[in-house]
């Protein structure tokens, strides 16, 4: 393996990574090594360092987002700003993902986008056939003021 510099140096997660990949011989444990070796170097403090080293070097954010296969946005989402700005959005992010869903349960029949799949068919078809009165609907809102289409199969 050849010695990186220091501007891109990998993390010991991301070395064990490396090294568990080049001993792997079976195709599952490469499989394996490599999922575990992408999962470090996307967390991997160097490529912060290297998106941070590019800007001083003039590269426009495309560029970094195109090298890095992202879309600006979300480029800019991981490594825009610093070091604290970027751990509050991961933090708000991931604080996002555990919220359970803001929708309510028990609430009667199924929602619509369920119809449709249960009937086999689009959201948009089930609207129509409500609007024709082939199925039956109810719009149910709950204490905090929010409405629910609910399908009555």
């Amino acid at each position: 393996m050849t010695s990186l510099s220091s501007e891109s140096d990998l993390s010991s997660e991301s070395e064990h990574a490396l090294g568990l990949l080049s001993r792997a011989a079976d195709p599952l444990d490469r499989l394996h090594a490599l999922r575990l070796l992408a999962i470090a170097v996307d967390r991997d403090p160097a490529v912060l360092r290297n998106v941070r080293a590019a800007l001083d070097a003039g590269e426009s954010w495309e560029r970094i987002a195109d090298a890095a296969g992202l879309g600006l946005a979300a480029a800019k989402w991981r490594w825009q700003g610093t070091d604290e700005q970027i751990a509050a959005r991961l933090a708000a992010g991931r604080k996002r993902s555990a919220r359970p869903s803001s929708v309510p349960t028990g609430l009667p029949g199924h929602s619509v986008a369920d119809a449709a799949r249960m009937l086999g068919v689009t959201a948009q078809a089930v609207y129509l056939r409500i609007s024709r009165g082939t199925l039956q609907a109810t719009t149910v809102t709950i204490d905090d003021g929010r409405s629910y289409k609910r399908v009555l199969l």
